[in-house]
């Protein structure tokens, strides 16, 4: 599979459950749970291009009855980046718009074949370290971004650094008994 595959640097952001704020870069929440773009058992940081989508995305549908989150921007500068935003990304990938919208915790539940995960598998087989795609949230509109990433350190060429100049992020999990 032929990719055409790009760097990404620049800042993203993530809203996240603030019982993560130890640790915002470890993307263990994904890896529990799964999500969109990664099955249960595989690590995944979902992130956004825009502040205003990161927060579309952690209400997921309830903006109106905004729960506590913890709001983290990233210095990101990350090479194997697949923009699945455009025809050529679509086309190498290969999967549809409406592929990318599937109704993938339904399909998940209801044990079946999930078009996203399987995407996944086949692109970091492929050696890609993650995608950027539109979101798929509530009231998301064309400016609504995000990059999910797959492989990430705090170097490069995969580097992913929590903006924390300030030391303001808790250090372990003590802060959440």
């Amino acid at each position: 599979m032929t990719l055409p595959l790009t760097r990404f640097e620049g800042l993203a952001y993530r809203a996240h459950h603030p019982g993560w704020a130890f640790d915002p870069e470890s993307g263990e929440g994904a890896k529990l749970h799964g999500g969109r773009f990664n099955r249960p058992g595989i690590a995944c940081l979902y992130t956004s291009l825009r502040l205003e989508t990161a927060w579309l995305e952690a209400q997921q549908g309830f903006a109106f009855k905004a729960q506590p989150m913890t709001l983290c921007s990233y210095r990101i500068d990350c090479e194997g980046i697949l923009d699945l935003t455009t025809d050529e990304g679509l086309a190498a990938a290969p999967i549809s718009r409406a592929g990318l919208a599937c109704a993938w915790e339904m399909q998940a539940a209801d044990r079946k074949p999930v078009p996203t995960w399987e995407l996944a598998d086949r692109l970091i087989e492929a050696g890609c370290a993650g995608i950027i795609v539109p979101s798929f949230a509530v009231r998301a509109g064309e400016r609504d971004i995000n990059m999910i990433l797959w492989h990430w350190t705090r170097d490069r060429p995969h580097m992913v650094c929590v903006v924390d100049d300030d030391n303001r992020l808790p250090k372990d999990r003590s802060s959440w008994r």
